[in-house]
């Protein structure tokens, strides 16, 4: 084998001082680390184990990016989310890095392209799921290279206790002794000290190095806002914002629906984000965010990971997260850079009522789960045992009228076995793909038509003689000048006569990852399914108290949440500033006025021009400046200052 500890690095402490920083200055622009970083690569470097719980927007990547490049040979860094793995290959290569990923949406060719270059000391960074760990294939080409260190991200999957619990994190601990004397290094933003013994035990962590670094963000305000009408609330907030901002809504149509209306009401610098984009579309709306000073996305959860942008002012949660820990972290995303930030909550009663509801329709009986499951490999007719080597376009209408379960159930157990790698489920738009099953010399005995056809296929797709290519229906309609809805019925017409294999991007697709086993199905995929399903329920639990709770301080309930005892009360979340007024009885008058000076307002716009100070307390000192002339109502929600009042 060609594994090399990193302890036989021989480099003065004097020569790695100055490589580290730079490195640090080459790369990443800083002239210093955050916090605990230093220290973490400083681990790595020895040959320690080690594990750092960071929370978001502390930097967790660095720590593990930069030892990479220093050290000879290739960090292997398992992650559990492919979206996740893909942004930060694209951006270490932005940065100059050589960093690949192996998945199972890639062919034969493509993974041994990266492999060799592996093999050839190029790539420093190789991110593999942890279901990759017991791949043969991959062990047989890991012999021929020589590894830095693991790196393990998003560490708490690790855990049976929480909603990512990820079985093939338990791998790890039998892959670490195939790599030999290699450092593990184990990252996490979101732990509590359960789940911190858990991730030493299950990875086998030997006298490791721990890195915790306090869950606080002194910088963060966070602002509970039970509200009907969260349409106007977030027109309002938008009025007058400057900054730039992420605000996080549950569903794809959500986020178009929310952006339409602000565009409707001349809110211009919005626009929306979600998983169903267009890679390119995608690309240049992120782009666009991440350089702009004053640029919102309204998005899903599927924006936001690995993005390191400091001058977010605000995240605003248009309905709750699904836990505390998806909650702590997408705030996370706001005031990276120390300034004043905050994070806006809005719900209501009914709200929670009715995603209670949705996650007992996500959640099959084990007859249904067992039906759904069953449907895919019948239909595709798999036999115990057999594991073809097609990809299958999937249309989940048909999985529906066969099976009667709910689409939100269907897509839940498409989801769960896509975790587990018993299948790859592809439910975006991407790209097509392509193989030819004839031969250049087959290509003249067919019809003409079919013969012209494959012959522009083959002067326009490079490689597709050889191997399957990726490609895209309206980029190869341009080239021949032809309609993309007409290059996919002759694509199909030639799939049907069996002179090629096409997958439509645009359509959901399948491919099976193990031998159909139904006793596995039936046993502990359906015990692990269902235990997955009871920690979500227990997550959102959870995640109402804290949403509901007007006693204890939101930041201190946080903090508790992930182990921090002891502290203190934050004192300008929105239970911190009500505790204030209703002991001090807060007299803003002479600020209502100085709002209203300026132009006629409602209670909204007065809050947020006020630092988002509480309607309860406006209204009331509105009251007083209504009894005493200083302020008139011009309608029934809109006050104005009164020139008329001569003790003014």
């Amino acid at each position: 084998m060609k594994f090399v500890s990193v302890n036989l690095r021989v480099i003065s402490s004097q020569n790695f001082e100055q490589l580290k920083y730079q490195t640090l200055k080459h790369f990443w622009g800083f002239e210093n680390f955050r916090d605990a970083q230093e220290e973490i690569i400083n681990a790595v470097i020895s040959g320690q184990d080690a594990l750092a719980l960071l929370p978001t927007g502390g930097g967790k990547s660095l720590c593990y990016q930069l030892p990479a490049l220093i050290l000879e040979g290739t960090c292997l860094v398992v992650s559990p989310l492919l979206a996740l793995i893909k942004d930060q290959v694209f951006q270490m290569k932005n940065l100059g890095i050589e960093a690949e990923y192996l998945s199972s949406e890639l062919d034969d060719f493509d993974a041994e392209v990266i492999f060799n270059r592996c093999k050839d000391g190029l790539t420093k960074l190789l991110y593999v799921s942890p279901e990759r760990l017991t791949n043969q294939l991959f062990l047989k080409n890991l012999e021929e290279i020589q590894v830095s260190f693991l790196a393990v991200d998003e560490a708490h999957c690790i855990s049976e206790w929480g909603q990512d619990f990820r079985p093939s994190y338990q791998n790890i601990k039998k892959f670490r002794p195939f790599i030999g004397k290699i450092p593990c290094l184990a990252l996490t933003a979101t732990a509590t000290p359960k789940v911190l013994q858990e991730i030493q035990l299950k990875l086998d962590l030997k006298n490791a190095f721990v890195f915790q670094k306090s869950f606080r963000r002194s910088n963060l305000n966070i602002i509970s806002d039970k509200i009907s009408d969260k349409y106007e609330r977030v027109l309002n907030l938008l009025k007058y914002n400057r900054s730039s901002g992420i605000i996080y809504v549950r569903t794809r149509k959500e986020a178009e629906e929310l952006t339409h209306f602000l565009h409707r009401n001349q809110i211009k610098n919005v626009d929306f984000f979600h998983a169903g984009i267009p890679v390119k579309e995608k690309n240049a709306k992120q782009n666009n965010w991440v350089k702009s000073q004053n640029q919102v996305l309204i998005s899903t959860n599927a924006f936001g990971m690995g993005i390191d942008k400091e001058n977010v002012r605000f995240v605003l949660h248009f309905s709750p997260a699904a836990s505390i820990e998806n909650y702590y972290q997408e705030i996370g995303r706001a005031g990276r850079d120390g300034a004043e930030s905050y994070a806006f909550l809005l719900w209501n009663e009914q709200e929670l009522k009715n995603f209670d509801q949705i996650l007992i329709n996500q959640i099959p009986s084990k007859a249904e789960f067992q039906k759904i499951v069953t449907y895919l490999y019948s239909t595709f007719q798999i036999a115990e045992n057999d594991l073809p080597e097609n990809v299958f376009q999937l249309h989940i209408q048909k999985v529906q009228n066969f099976t009667k379960a709910s689409l939100a159930k269907i897509r839940n157990v498409l989801n769960f076995l896509h975790h587990q790698e018993i299948i790859y489920y592809n439910s975006q738009n991407s790209l097509s793909s392509l193989e030819l099953k004839v031969s250049p010399e087959q290509i003249e005995l067919l019809p003409k038509k079919d013969a012209y056809f494959i012959e522009l296929l083959l002067r326009n797709l490079t490689g597709i003689a050889t191997h399957k290519v990726l490609f895209s229906e309206k980029s190869f309609s341009t080239k021949i000048g032809s309609d993309p809805q007409l290059v996919k019925e002759r694509l199909l017409e030639l799939q049907k006569s069996g002179h090629l294999n096409y997958i439509d991007g645009a359509q959901s697709s399948v491919r099976f990852l193990q031998h159909r086993d139904q006793r596995a199905i039936e046993g502990k995929y359906w015990n692990l399914f269902a235990q997955i399903q009871k920690n979500k329920i227990q997550k959102w639990e959870e995640m109402k108290f804290f949403v509901k709770d007007t006693d204890f301080c939101k930041m201190k309930m946080i903090l508790s949440y992930f182990g921090e005892k002891n502290a203190k009360n934050c004192g300008h979340c929105s239970v911190c500033q009500q505790q204030k007024e209703s002991v001090f009885g807060r007299d803003i008058s002479a600020d209502i006025l100085n709002v209203l000076k300026t132009a006629p307002a409602n209670v909204e716009e007065i809050s947020i021009k006020l630092n988002y100070f509480s309607k309860e307390n406006i209204l009331e000192n509105l009251i007083h400046l209504l009894d005493s002339g200083k302020v008139k109502m011009l309608n029934f929600r809109t006050y104005a200052f009164n020139d008329d009042y001569k003790a003014l």
